[in-house]
């Protein structure tokens, strides 16, 4: 693994750039770079693809900075009240999502733009080359790990989660999948990442320039542990969290790491996975019963996992009218379509939990807190 700086220097000039804006992101990559030459083990492909990846995010920002400063009228634009999206990972957050982009008055992250913002959508003619560039690698990790696409259900023009844009500052929850790095994720988890969430807010502003202001639908995971600076970021921001049993959750998400993490590493600790996400996700539950208790219940609306899946519509139209929005008959028939494509994918199974290392009412009894409030949290949203 090359030196962070060596990737910086990479970046600088494939791009012909030098200027990365703000140094904070400085030091997220350091400590990434150290703990991926230090602690993990990584295949002849991990050795080439995360290298890159991280050269690829560092050049992405560079063109981010390059766009600004010959337009620095990118930075009048506004991004009001968006909706962000939470819940424990696999609890149905990743299908609302996709409902959701159904909705042609709202604005979603899209999968071709997520890893690449530059050049800003509308300044693009015709038929943007992105959208081919994401059909090819789709098809390319359908070939090579086809349960890993079924795992992570996605398409190339669908919506994604805000991993890549916070990678750009190198504090990503993403980064601990692909590979061991202790070190990294022990700090990540108490990372200041007020410097993240305003360069999201900076990129998001440099996706909508030019086109017709849309509310925006965002969605990840990783926000439950920091969802104090996110709010600082945005403020106005609401909030619709998926729930399930920790439980049930703490298996898939492991599940998921390992099948990410076999294609670029050598070794793959199952117990260490599974420990990683208990820690991570207990503290995770933790902060937003915090923040909840801190800053009221009035700006999130809480959906069971059951409910969703049950009628998916129908919680999405109870989430508009929470939200004061119409549900158009043209939202309503793409959620239609979606759904009924949704109906032939077939069910994952997952390893025992004792691959893991996991005990599930152990587990359970570690999220007592969260689950003794959620049945709660989603009566609620019914009545107001």
């Amino acid at each position: 693994m090359v030196q962070y700086d060596g990737l910086i220097r990479t970046a600088q000039q494939r791009t012909g750039l030098s200027d990365f804006g703000d140094d904070a992101y400085r030091d997220g990559l350091e400590r990434l770079v150290r703990s991926l030459r230090d602690e993990a083990v990584l295949n002849p492909l991990g050795e080439v693809v995360l290298p890159e990846l991280l050269v690829t995010h560092l050049s992405q920002r560079l063109q981010v900075e390059s766009w600004y400063a010959r337009h620095p009228e990118i930075e009048d634009e506004t991004i009001e009240a968006p909706l962000v999206g939470l819940g424990l990972p696999r609890t149905g957050s990743t299908a609302l999502s996709f409902l959701l982009a159904e909705d042609p008055n709202a604005r979603s992250l899209r999968r071709w733009e997520a890893a690449a913002p530059c050049p800003p959508p509308s300044t693009v003619e015709g038929p943007d080359p992105r959208i081919a560039q994401a059909e090819a690698q789709q098809a390319m990790q359908q070939e090579l790990a086809p349960r890993l696409a079924a795992l992570v259900p996605s398409t190339p023009t669908g919506p994604e989660e805000c991993q890549d844009l916070m990678a750009l500052d190198f504090k990503s929850h993403y980064f601990q999948a692909f590979a061991h790095i202790p070190s990294y994720s022990e700090w990540l988890l108490d990372a200041d990442l007020t410097s993240t969430y305003l360069y999201e807010r900076r990129v998001l502003k440099l996706l909508q320039w030019g086109e017709p202001t849309r509310p925006w639908r965002l969605k990840c995971p990783s926000h439950l542990l920091w969802l104090e600076y996110l709010d600082e970021a945005f403020p106005d921001a609401r909030f619709v969290m998926t729930h399930r049993d920790p439980a049930e959750v703490m298996v898939s998400v492991a599940d998921l790491y390992a099948e990410v993490g076999r294609q670029f590493s050598e070794d793959i600790d199952l117990h260490y996975l599974g420990q990683l996400n208990v820690r991570h996700w207990t503290t995770a539950m933790e902060r937003v019963i915090r923040f909840r208790e801190k800053h009221g219940d009035a700006r999130f609306f809480d959906m069971d996992f059951r409910d969703l899946q049950r009628d998916p519509i129908g919680e999405v139209r109870a989430l508009y009218a929470w939200l004061g929005e119409p549900v158009s008959d043209s939202f309503l028939e793409g959620m239609c379509a979606w759904s009924h494509n949704a109906e032939s994918r077939q069910p994952n199974v997952h390893p025992d939990p004792s691959a893991f290392g996991l005990e599930l009412d152990e587990v359970r009894g570690l999220f007592a807190g969260y689950t003794s409030r959620f049945a709660e949290w989603t009566a609620a949203s019914r009545t107001t």
